[in-house]
């Protein structure tokens, strides 16, 4: 498998005979990453390559620079709230990405530092194996934008850490840090950051020397739990994209902009 033609994700090979893939979202702006139009698709392509690669074993996600992922390019939120063609594609793409990972044999782990917002979270919090630094900051910014929890949230938030504890950082975007996240079981594990590469990769290694018919078959009974909830997925993601249509976005995207608190009518 060639994966030349990412330009968002900076892909390397390491581990036991080259078998565990890291996968590095790019900070193009040098600061964080951002899932503009280009980086959205790839971040949704990435997980059915990595399916079909026999050669890996394992899949590791991070992020460059300052954090793991900052969220959605408000280029791209404009696009979407202004252009029904590019509203319909990252639906799509929304869809995808979330099924496409849930749905990928290849055991993933993710090693998340800083913020923590948006596309990237997405893929941090389905991981397999999720770890967090403790000063990571963790936020679904959706309502914040004027927008339902759409991407994964419905689906994974209250079996992770509980319907109320959901209810309350989905509706308030109340963030949360790494150890914060841990604590009420929203990833696997938490560690220093100065500790968090190795940790990942630590992980990593021992689920490429382990077992793989063993662990991936593990891995696709626990994640009908996530199959079951398809269909509040669908129906959040749904919702979300209604949202991009309507008034409130352009108000959240413009409070963004000016740095204020936005003023919903």
């Amino acid at each position: 498998m060639n994966y030349d033609h990412y330009t968002t994700l900076a892909i390397t090979r390491r581990g036991p005979n080259n078998s565990v893939l890291d996968i590095q979202m790019r900070a193009l702006n040098g600061k964080l990453p951002t899932a503009d139009h280009n980086g959205h698709r790839e971040l949704t392509e990435i997980w059915r390559d990595v399916g079909r690669d026999a050669s890996v074993r394992v899949a590791v996600l991070r992020g460059e620079g300052l954090g793991f992922s900052g969220g959605g390019d408000l280029g791209l939120v404009q696009d979407m709230s202004t252009d029904f063609a590019v509203r319909t594609r990252v639906w799509r793409e929304a869809r995808d990405l979330v099924y496409n990972i849930v749905n990928c044999d290849t055991p993933i782990v993710s090693a998340m530092h800083g913020p923590a917002v948006g596309a990237g979270l997405v893929a941090g919090l389905l991981a397999d194996i999720s770890i967090a630094s403790k000063t990571a900051k963790i936020v679904d910014g959706h309502t914040r934008l004027g927008v339902a929890a759409g991407d994964h949230a419905a689906m994974v938030w209250p079996l992770l850490c509980s319907m109320a504890k959901a209810k309350y950082h989905l509706m308030l975007c109340e963030p949360l840090s790494g150890q914060e996240a841990h604590d009420i079981g929203l990833v696997s594990l938490v560690v220093d950051e100065a500790e968090l590469l190795n940790k990942a990769y630590e992980v990593a290694d021992r689920l490429a020397t382990g077992s793989q018919t063993a662990i991936r078959w593990t891995k696709y009974a626990l994640n009908n739990w996530l199959r079951q909830a398809g269909p509040t997925f669908d129906t959040s993601l749904a919702l979300e994209f209604m949202g991009f249509a309507g008034p409130d976005v352009r108000e959240g995207v413009a409070s963004l902009q000016g740095k204020r608190a936005p003023k919903f009518e």
